[in-house]
């Protein structure tokens, strides 16, 4: 029933019936030239026959104004552009076809009865033949359009059948009423075929829009509802495609939060998903026609920037997002700030592929972590410099003789208390045939990118352990590991057989480790940390107070010493800075903690370190890193620094 009522109002309520319009009109105009056609065909057929016995205007004159009639519509809808057409032009264009149907068929059956006034049974036969085919002709040329295929069969048929019926001939009514059943045949037929139609159009519809709904998931984060990583991918293979052979810019910028990894582990996952919800939002703010604003993955969230402004204005933009994101989010009663760092790259002057692109901008990021937290760095020539001396660093480590280019040197801590050396750290060197000195930052970061840190901390572990055992028996050792090292197990196992294999004390060793080494996998560490204590082995966190949650990390980990870092110690003259490192005493004291003062210098900053009641100090005024032989005899001829004696 609803379906009859669309038929004949031209109406619906169907949130498909656009996509249904959009089809009955492309339908439409396939079909209703041919109709316009064949009814001025027939006019002129039925002009013809009648010309010698009716009156002239109604064999010219009448019909030449049908036909002229017809060829407008016809121009008109040869002329239509139905892709192009908006649904309420779409309807207006439906009830204007219907409403001149009506007047056209109304005009037609009126001449043509007139007509078949005239002439003898043949003409009039001609007149009926005229009268039956303009209806079928209509049904068939109009099934996309059923309520104007009705009016014709209902204006026609109606005017047919009260002449043919009245007509006092036989003939003429057996005519009529098998015009008449024909016709209804026809009429049924046409309605379930426009009912297939709008049935098959709405599924199309439905199917189409499921499709587009499931790519739109399929690029979608579900968390912040940004699109994800594929979608910023897509994007970018499309900006290439745009940008090529006319070097029209784009950035690609790449944004890590600072402190979610923090804000994860204290106030749990729920509040971590809340805060990426928050961030999600926020940048979603930024997106527009030039701007794509995406989630990558954790933490990361990706920017494809179309813009034609200067570089400047473009990092500007950046440095936006990043106070955006730094503005405290509330979980709960408290408030935490995530903050950002941002690395840019930008087309075509960074590279001209994605994974030039995306790298150059991760490299940037990485920029910024280190040394513009919280802001935006542009990849630049002097990165690209550094790129390529890191590969060359890379590509040297991996062809090394290791155990032969590579040593331990170890510089003195000092006991403030005894004045004597308590301790030693062991530091990396690495001398290369074709490099020469590489600084110990770069070849560590080059062995933990090409994934042989591990095989170049038990390398160098082992060494190290070797020389301890040359060492007097109060002295111990202490060996910083890498990020990475905690998170394997097979490292970990591997650490804990070279200990047993060099015959040292393991109470003797002590291992230092980052935050960084910690927020890689707090869990794994904190098992890795258990299992090297109930060994004997110490753990020391080293550079304390430059994260963001180092105090978290004391409390919940098993530490038994922890190292102030040198830039503290820097300012220890100062209020701000003596301030900080009474602070770190006064809390390594109540945790029963070992404090140790890196980064010594100056005999004020010892002096400043042993009043405060810091009970070791290492540094240059203390002791230069050495080799294992130069420490042994430094060790033999070392005195106190209060008693008159300083080796720099």
């Amino acid at each position: 029933m609803k379906h009859w009522k669309e038929f004949l109002t031209g109406v619906s309520g169907n949130p498909l019936w656009s996509d249904i319009e959009g089809r009955q009109v492309a339908e439409l105009k396939k079909y209703i030239l041919s109709l316009y056609t064949l009814l001025a065909v027939n006019t002129c057929a039925l002009s013809f026959t009648h010309y010698a016995v009716a009156p002239a205007w109604m064999t010219l004159g009448m019909p030449g104004a049908l036909v002229a009639l017809c060829a407008l519509r016809a121009i008109h809808w040869w002329r239509l552009r139905a892709q192009d057409l908006p649904v309420t032009d779409a309807v207006r264009q439906f009830r204007a076809t219907s409403l001149l149907t009506a007047v056209f068929s109304a005009a037609f059956v009126t001449w043509a009865i007139a007509l078949g006034r005239f002439g003898g049974p043949f003409e009039q036969g001609h007149v009926a033949i005229f009268a039956a085919v303009t209806v079928v002709a209509c049904i068939f040329c109009l099934p996309h359009l059923p309520v104007a295929a009705f009016l014709v069969t209902a204006i026609v048929m109606g005017v047919f059948l009260v002449d043919h019926l009245t007509s006092g001939n036989r003939i003429f009514v057996a005519i009529a009423l098998n015009t008449a059943f024909v016709t209804a045949v026809m009429v049924r037929i046409l309605a379930d075929n426009f009912l297939t139609f709008t049935r098959l159009v709405e599924a199309q519809a439905r199917a189409e829009r499921l499709v587009n709904e499931n790519a739109r998931l399929a690029h979608t984060d579900s968390l912040t509802g940004l699109p994800n990583r594929r979608f910023f991918f897509q994007r970018l293979d499309g900006l290439l495609q745009d940008a090529a052979g006319t070097d029209a810019p784009f950035g690609l910028a790449i944004l890590d939060l600072d402190r979610f990894k923090p804000i994860n582990d204290t106030y749990g996952h729920t509040a971590g998903d809340r805060v990426l919800t928050e961030i999600g939002r926020r940048l979603a703010a930024f997106a527009g026609p030039d701007v794509t604003a995406t989630r990558l993955g954790g933490d990361e969230f990706g920017l494809l920037i179309r813009s034609s402004r200067p570089e400047a204005e473009v990092i500007t933009f950046c440095n936006c997002i990043c106070e955006a994101l730094r503005v405290p989010i509330r979980i709960g009663e408290a408030k935490v700030v995530a903050g950002c760092s941002c690395g840019l790259a930008l087309y075509p002057s960074a590279g001209r592929t994605a994974d030039a692109l995306f790298d150059r901008a991760d490299y940037a990021l990485y920029h910024s972590k280190e040394r513009l937290r919280g802001a935006a760095t542009l990849f630049s020539r002097e990165h690209e410099d550094a790129i390529r001396a890191e590969l060359a660093v890379e590509t040297a480590l991996l062809s090394a003789d290791l155990a032969a280019e590579m040593e331990v040197y170890y510089q003195p801590i000092l006991d403030t208390a005894t004045e004597a050396v308590a301790l030693v750290e062991g530091l990396a060197r690495w001398t290369s045939p074709t490099l020469g000195r590489v600084p110990p930052d770069h070849f560590i970061a080059a062995a933990e990118r090409s994934g042989i840190i591990h095989t170049v901390t038990i390398l160098l572990l082992r060494k190290a352990l070797a020389d301890a055992t040359r060492l007097p028996l109060e002295v111990g050792l202490s060996f910083n590991l890498s990020s990475h090292n905690l998170a394997s197990s097979e490292t970990v196992c591997a650490i804990l057989a070279a200990v047993g294999e060099s015959g040292l004390d393991p109470r003797r060793l002590t291992l230092e480790l980052t935050e960084t080494a910690l927020m890689r996998d707090f869990q794994r560490a904190k098992e890795a940390i258990a299992t090297l204590r109930a060994l004997g082995i110490k753990i020391a966190l080293d550079d304390f107070g430059t994260g963001y949650s180092s105090l978290g990390y004391v409390h919940r980990l098993p530490l038994d010493k922890i190292k102030i870092d040198r830039s503290f110690m820097a300012d220890i003259e100062s209020d701000l800075g003596r301030s900080v490192v009474v602070t770190i005493l006064d809390l390594c004291q109540n945790l029963g903690l070992d404090c140790i003062a890196e980064g010594v210098e100056t005999r004020e900053q010892l002096a400043a370190a042993r009043r405060h009641g810091c009970r070791y100090a290492q540094g240059h005024l203390l002791g230069m890193p050495m080799p294992i032989g130069d420490l042994l005899f430094w060790l033999q001829g070392a005195t106190a620094p209060g008693r008159g004696q300083l080796h720099a």
